[in-house]
């Protein structure tokens, strides 16, 4: 709750005693530049990190993950756990507005609920923390009881990620109405003024807002997707912060006058993905170019051929230039899940050869690697540096990369052979990454939302189930750390990186960094 303190003491410090002559406009607005486009307005359409910084500056949710991941009081201010296990109870804040001037209530809550299974087309959907839920009770206009198909102790770390939306001024809106603004009415700190879905949009700040007066009068928020134009905007003054600052222009800004930087370690991890439903697979070749049936990724010891050959410390050094830190799994140091011996980031090309050999591959075969070019700190670089790893082994590598909105939607629908992608983690463990993109894809249960490559273990599945419905904290994690090593010894995913998120913002503005790497208005305000 420190940090939390913290952070509403910035949003609602005094915005005109400590600002130099130079800035002036910081005691007015924020011009944010944001480096990955929004894939839609609709806060439940899709679980990706930059959507879900975005609509917490419009909505709130019912429980809140601070800078550090703990969950801490949000639209609700209390909880607990029903004594038969059945569910949670939740009671709401008296007093809260939506942009509207109408009141929160339990009805708000159960319509957003049941409002995210019903959001199409997601390439990633919401359905993974609200998978559990059974039904909603109103028990009064500030008390509902959530009840659940089984125990499910993580519900209220779950709920952290879902927006709750006005039933009157939502009722009617989809994610295409929302996209033109439309139900987009919340109870967050700023309010939707001039939206253009796929430009600019124009926030402005909710003076009845329950957690303390924003910083800023409004909020410039802006899509500039090239790495090069954001820092030069920042640089230029037409932009007051950048986010996913490239790790070539992280100690030039350092050096710089009137910059800040502010970095921290993040729960992101960079992994690749194997397609192990397709057979042949469609970027799968002998050297001859001729399809390969079976599928080798379906085989285990070339999927661990493909992660023996890459040097992890040579990926972070030369690649990320150190804004990284080696990943032998999902989870960084330090966190819930970890797995001490899980680490070291050297290759072995030797072992991944006689793999390779073993598999019946001695001469490899051909591949293609497919990596978005606009989404993750050096992507498309460290999609060529693997494929050159890769030729090494023998697995002659192709790489195609291509913009984040075209490549999400063709990985999403299983065109790929092996691509490059990252979870993200807002709980400080490994839950929701392991339901999202290694259980067995169910999309009636939302479980394996983001199992792009289709995995599917039968022991994975029964130890996650059973870590889900275990109420205490110890045993959980432990079946946690069992499902990890299952999937780890399996080979589901290749792990390559955990990220440091990098932000530079002109000096007179204080940063509050995240570990799940989400830029927000409400985490800078004037330095007092």
């Amino acid at each position: 709750m420190r940090v939390a303190g913290k952070l509403q003491r910035l949003m609602g410090a005094a915005m005109v005693a400590a600002l130099s002559a130079a800035s002036p406009a910081l005691a007015e607005g924020l011009r944010m530049g944001i480096a990955t486009e929004l894939t839609a307005l609709d806060p439940h359409f899709q679980n990706a990190t930059n959507n879900l910084a975005f609509s917490t500056m419009i909505f709130d949710t019912l429980t809140q993950a601070d800078p550090d991941a703990r969950i801490v009081p949000g639209l609700a201010e209390s909880w607990k756990a029903l004594d038969d296990g059945s569910g949670w109870e939740f009671h709401l804040r008296d007093g809260v507005k939506f942009h509207d001037g109408s009141p929160l209530t339990a009805e708000d809550v159960a319509f957003s609920l049941a409002r995210v299974p019903t959001v199409e087309n997601s390439p990633s959907p919401m359905t993974t923390y609200v998978q559990s839920i059974d039904r909603v009770e109103v028990v009064d206009p500030l008390t509902l009881r959530i009840l659940t198909k089984g125990r499910d102790p993580l519900l209220p770390v779950a709920l952290a990620q879902v927006a709750i939306l006005s039933h009157t001024a939502s009722a009617d809106a989809d994610t295409a109405a929302m996209n033109g603004g439309k139900g987009l009415v919340g109870t967050g700190p700023y309010r939707a003024d001039d939206v253009r879905f796929g430009g600019n949009i124009r926030l402005t700040r909710n003076d009845d807002y329950w957690g303390g007066r924003p910083a800023w009068d409004w909020v410039d928020y802006r899509q500039i997707t090239n790495d090069a134009a954001r820092t030069a905007a920042l640089l230029s003054g037409d932009v007051d912060m950048a986010d996913q600052v490239p790790s070539s222009d992280v100690e030039m800004l350092r050096k710089r006058d009137g910059i800040a930087v502010s970095d921290k370690m993040s729960l992101r991890l960079m992994y690749l993905a194997l397609d192990q439903l397709n057979s042949p697979s469609a970027f799968v070749t002998d050297n001859d170019g001729k399809p390969l049936d079976p599928n080798p990724l379906r085989d285990i010891r070339v999927r661990r051929a493909l992660g023996l050959a890459l040097d992890r410390d040579a990926l972070v050094s030369r690649v990320m230039e150190d804004m990284a830190a080696p990943a032998q799994q999902l989870m960084p140091e330090g966190t819930i899940g970890y797995l001490p011996d899980r680490s070291g980031g050297k290759a072995d090309i030797d072992a991944a050869k006689a793999l390779l050999a073993e598999a019946g591959y001695p001469d490899g075969f051909r591949i293609t690697l497919h990596s978005p070019n606009d989404r993750f700190p050096n992507d498309a670089k460290l999609a060529q540096a693997i494929g050159q790893l890769w030729s090494r082994a023998g697995i002659r590598t192709a790489v195609e990369v291509s913009p984040w909105a075209n490549y999400i939607s063709r990985a999403s629908k299983q065109e790929f052979s092996a691509f490059l992608v990252s979870i993200g983690n807002s709980s400080g463990e490994p839950s929701s990454a392991l339901r999202s993109i290694l259980a067995t894809y169910d999309k009636d249960r939302g479980l394996g939302s983001a199992n792009r490559s289709r995995y599917s273990n039968p022991e994975f599945d029964k130890v996650l189930a059973e870590a889900m419905q275990d109420m205490q904290d110890g045993p959980r994690v432990e079946h946690l750390q069992q499902a990890t090593v299952i999937a780890l010894d399996d080979a589901a995913f290749i792990p390559l990186v955990h990220l440091r998120d990098v932000w530079a913002m002109r000096k007179g503005i204080d940063h509050v960094a995240r570990n799940d790497g989400r830029t927000r208005a409400q985490d800078f305000a004037p330095a007092p």
